[in-house]
């Protein structure tokens, strides 16, 4: 666990909204799973949980963008399509059967937080910078532009989508569904030029 109180509030609201989502987060239950006291909270987070979850987002998505960016370079000489989504996938596939499918997206839990926009326009910002970086490995793997930008968002709406039904089935067969698809389409476009 990190060391200072800061880092564990961040790391266990990330974890938290995961299994619980933003609206069912509370500070106690934070507090607690982080061994952090109401003072440290509110001298690291004044403005509260708003604030905390906010910080949390931008972590979370500077560690999604970090994958993204790894996976959109790898794109080009990976030796097959079916190795490079499996691996692009198990950003979100691993922690989601590791927890027993009682973890979620975060970003998806942050935009469905209508009590703050600046959370949810953390998410959105997220997204944009994700399937930006996404089709840039998609272009430079060969794809046209305006069908790379459309495969990037198509990709990140699969893996949100296949998270919730992964969730609820208590299975990753909508991983391997989605997979199998989108080698399909990716191929397409990859032999069309």
């Amino acid at each position: 666990m990190p060391a200072g109180p800061r880092a564990r509030l961040i790391l266990n609201t990330i974890l938290t909204v995961m299994e619980h989502g933003v609206h069912a987060t509370g500070l106690t239950e934070l507090l607690e799973r982080s061994d952090a006291s109401p003072d440290s909270l509110y001298r690291h987070f004044p403005l509260g949980k708003e604030e905390l979850v906010g910080t949390a987002a931008k972590s979370v998505s500077r560690m999604g963008y970090s994958h993204v960016s790894r996976m959109a370079d790898a794109l080009a000489t990976a030796p097959s399509l079916e190795g490079w989504l499996d691996e692009l996938f198990a950003y979100w596939r691993d922690p989601l059967e590791s927890s027993d499918y009682r973890v979620g997206s975060f970003m998806m839990a942050a935009a469905l937080y209508g009590q703050d926009p600046a959370v949810q326009s953390a998410a959105g910002q997220a997204f944009t910078e994700w399937t930006a970086r996404l089709a840039d490995g998609l272009i430079a793997a060969g794809i046209d532009r305006a069908p790379a930008c459309s495969m990037a968002a198509l990709l990140l709406l699969t893996i949100e989508g296949a998270i919730v039904q992964s969730r609820a089935l208590q299975s990753s067969h909508p991983f391997d569904c989605a997979s199998a698809q989108l080698a399909v389409l990716l191929r397409h476009h990859l032999t069309s030029r």
